[in-house]
């Protein structure tokens, strides 16, 4: 997540088409440019471009708006392996807008690697290796956030070459204490660098303030199930200026959205079963918002992104 990201003001009482357009994929999985082999992280840029892991694929896909047919290869694509020319099973991506180019947590490889979105540029550079990375985001200051599977979250400095960062998110072990963490996976940071993370394992999403020796649960960690204090797996995550969060609940196949202290969240899209439909999901991973507050969510199994419209806009926005 970056900077556009903090400006999304949805309004409190925000409503969505129930019916999703397919924007990425949806064409069964492959390797064609049309298609999607279970996409997973995704990044939404301020004119609509859509940036995904293409988890299956070992590649990072971008599809323009308006362009539904055909996306683009915009790193890896070579074929599983270790090369700087290629990716094994990505799981998320942002753009970094001050050197334009890709963020990509690139998870079987154990690394984050930099790609240019300069026209010919052929590989990435690796920024931090030996880390077995799921989630990354960015915040105004340009800190990276990484989750691993150490059951943390980590900030880089990354631009002077920090390669060790600094524990801001679990750290003591896998478990469900409020200082710990069990598979963390997609990440928000906010404005006041207070980090938003789905704990994957123990199905809820944990807040962690800047400098916390623990974390409170914001959504979920009532056990898995899918009663509306429940997540079943959460995954990836978005947090507005109301401080409301939105979770793709993913094996619930729904995303979910959070008011600040709420004990229950509310179904905002999906909720009716796995399935192939317009208003369903087979397993919710990735999600993002575009700034007019459409909803873009990852649907795994069915290898496309829906978008979801805003369809109540308040007149401040």
């Amino acid at each position: 997540m970056f900077l556009h990201n903090y400006l999304i003001n949805i309004p409190a009482n925000a409503k969505w088409s129930q019916n999703g357009v397919t924007v990425a994929g949806g064409n069964g999985h492959g390797g064609a440019t049309d298609q999607l082999n279970q996409p997973y992280g995704l990044f939404v840029d301020d004119d609509q471009t859509v940036v995904i892991a293409d988890w299956g694929n070992h590649r990072i896909m971008q599809w323009k708006k308006g362009d539904t047919t055909n996306g683009k290869v915009v790193a890896g694509g070579n074929s599983q392996g270790y090369g700087l020319d290629q990716l094994n099973r990505p799981t998320d991506v942002l753009i970094d807008k001050e050197t334009d180019s890709l963020i990509i947590c690139d998870r079987d490889n154990r690394r984050v690697v930099r790609w240019s979105r300069h026209s010919g540029t052929t590989q990435g550079e690796i920024l931090i290796d030996n880390i077995n990375c799921r989630g990354l985001a960015m915040d105004h200051q340009r800190y990276l956030y990484v989750s691993n599977g150490g059951a943390e979250v980590r900030r880089y400095q990354w631009q002077w070459g920090d390669k060790n960062g600094t524990l801001v998110a679990g750290g003591h072990g896998n478990g469900d204490g409020l200082n710990q963490l069990s598979f963390p996976a997609y990440l928000f940071v906010d404005r006041q660098q207070n980090v938003y993370v789905s704990d994957n394992g123990n199905h809820r999403v944990m807040k962690w303030s800047k400098g916390a020796k623990e974390g409170i649960v914001v959504a979920g960690g009532q056990g898995e199930g899918s009663a509306l204090t429940q997540l079943k797996y959460a995954n990836g995550l978005f947090v507005d200026m109301l401080g409301t969060l939105y979770v793709a609940d993913s094996l619930n196949h729904r995303v979910m959205r959070w008011t600040q202290g709420a004990q229950q969240g509310t179904v905002i899209v999906g909720g009716n079963g796995e399935g192939e439909g317009a208003n369903q999901f087979a397993v919710t991973i990735g999600l993002s918002f575009d700034r007019r507050g459409n909803l873009y969510v990852a649907d795994r199994y069915n290898h496309r992104v829906q978008r979801f419209s805003l369809e109540y806009l308040s007149d401040t926005l």
